[in-house]
């Protein structure tokens, strides 16, 4: 009896072993490029506080329980102290503590206990001016609400909340919108909820990330970084009856090596934003740059926009975007063409995307604030983008427009099954080999 249970053991092992095999190498094995992904990649475990060194619980060291007064400099003495001795963890002990900008120098981190909210201060005077980097430009600005530069190995992890207390910055943004239809995202002043830049092997883990005053998490030159399980949401998302303005909940600037995994994202402009740069000169400046191999996988996005390639973006390469489930989500994909940039993005994947949205591919001119300062208009173009195995139901299949500011081309749509209410136009004469391969739109198959 024992030998023919193996002899079956074995037999259904050899049937199944080549549906193994393909979806290790459609999963775990290779960029879109075909290069191999490292396997830092598959590993997911996180970071404990535990083995970070010293903790020091910042009620322990002066800080006050108390949630109406602002603590901004209580907090960065225990910061500086913790880095001056060597390193350790910023514990913020369950209770509501309000502050202004915070800097995490070398070997210190932030653990937020359950039931721990470190809350920003709704007072802009609270915040430092110095040159950082926003909006595809390196120049002076209010610093975030959480900030750390040049740091290797620097996590934020823990089941408690980070709170941009918004409400406040978000009324006065309307306000000046309604006095001035033209004002810009930095004309109202407000921080950021999170900053990090110049810095390796990050994680960021655990926390939720609430009601920022401007991009929720903003991410410039980071390498080897992970963001995992957060949860992220903001203004009319999270029950405000205002709308939190570009209030994005994951920004990649120039940054390379990048997981996104097991988050929720639900916020008032792009759930997960990929940026860059921004100009005639874009591709010039040293401070601009590539967004390279990025994995975004097993995601939950609402109500949002999923994943935006600009407005401020010059060259992307090896993006992958899988098992996500999205949620009345604007645009599954969507790539914002500036016309006064030049973009490249290339060796784009999305596939096992389920749920709803209003548009589900978008590809046209973003011109909001264009500004060609007197050059000529910049060439772009996107290329081997391939979008398969999704699901899903959408007001707008592909709404893909031609443009003489950029070429598309190497395009890939394969066993997609799309509902709409709207008739499906596949024909596209000026995207330069376009491959249709088993595309259902309202049960019935799509000819090219």
């Amino acid at each position: 009896m024992q030998y023919k249970k193996a002899t079956i053991f074995v037999v259904v092992l050899l049937f199944y072993l080549p549906v193994f095999k393909n979806v290790g190498n459609a999963y775990a094995q290779n960029f879109p490029d075909g290069t191999t992904i490292p396997a830092w990649f598959a590993d997911t475990s996180t970071i404990r506080s535990n083995a970070l060194g010293m903790k020091y619980i910042i009620t322990d060291q002066g800080v006050k329980a108390d949630s109406t007064i602002v603590q901004t400099k209580a907090i960065q003495a225990i910061i500086d102290k913790a880095s001056e001795n060597g390193g350790g963890v910023i514990v913020v002990p369950k209770g509501v503590f309000l502050s202004g900008s915070l800097f995490f120098k070398p070997k210190t981190h932030l653990y937020l206990s359950e039931g721990a909210t470190l809350k920003c201060s709704d007072d802009i005077s609270d915040f430092k001016v110095l040159t950082t980097r926003i909006e595809g430009q390196s120049l002076k600005y209010f610093a975030a609400f959480i900030n750390a530069d040049g740091l290797n190995g620097f996590t934020i992890s823990g089941k408690g909340t980070i709170n941009g207390n918004g409400l406040r910055y978000w009324k006065a943004f309307w306000l000046r919108r309604e006095w001035n239809p033209k004002c810009t995202n930095m004309d109202e002043q407000r921080p950021r909820l999170l900053y990090i830049s110049n810095s390796k092997n990050v994680e960021v883990s655990g926390v939720q990330l609430l009601n920022s005053p401007f991009w929720t998490s903003h991410y410039y030159k980071c390498e080897n970084l992970k963001i995992l399980g957060v949860r992220i949401l903001a203004g009319s998302n999270n029950g405000s009856e205002v709308r939190a303005p570009s209030s994005d909940g994951i920004d990649l600037d120039v940054c390379q090596n990048v997981l996104i995994k097991n988050c929720y994202i639900s916020v008032n402009d792009d759930g997960i934003c990929l940026k860059g740069g921004k100009g005639p000169m874009a591709d010039k400046d040293p401070n601009n740059g590539a967004n390279r191999n990025i994995i975004i996988e097993d995601n939950t996005i609402e109500n949002c926009p999923s994943l935006t390639l600009g407005s401020e973006s010059v060259y992307s390469d090896n993006i992958i975007m899988r098992r996500c489930v999205v949620k009345n989500t604007s645009y599954v994909l969507r790539l914002k063409m500036r016309p006064d940039t030049p973009q490249k993005h290339k060796n784009i994947l999305v596939e096992d995307v389920s749920g709803t949205a209003r548009n589900f591919l978008s590809i046209d001119a973003w011109t909001q604030f264009f500004d060609l300062k007197g050059q000529p208009e910049p060439k772009s173009s996107v290329s081997y983008l391939t979008m398969r195995n999704c699901q899903v139901s959408c007001d707008r299949f592909l709404h893909i427009k031609p443009s003489a500011q950029y070429t598309l081309s190497d395009f890939t749509l394969e066993n997609l099954n799309i509902s709409t209410p709207n008739k499906a136009n596949v024909t596209f004469d000026f995207i330069k080999d376009l491959q249709l391969k088993n595309i259902i739109v309202n049960d019935k198959k799509v000819v090219k």
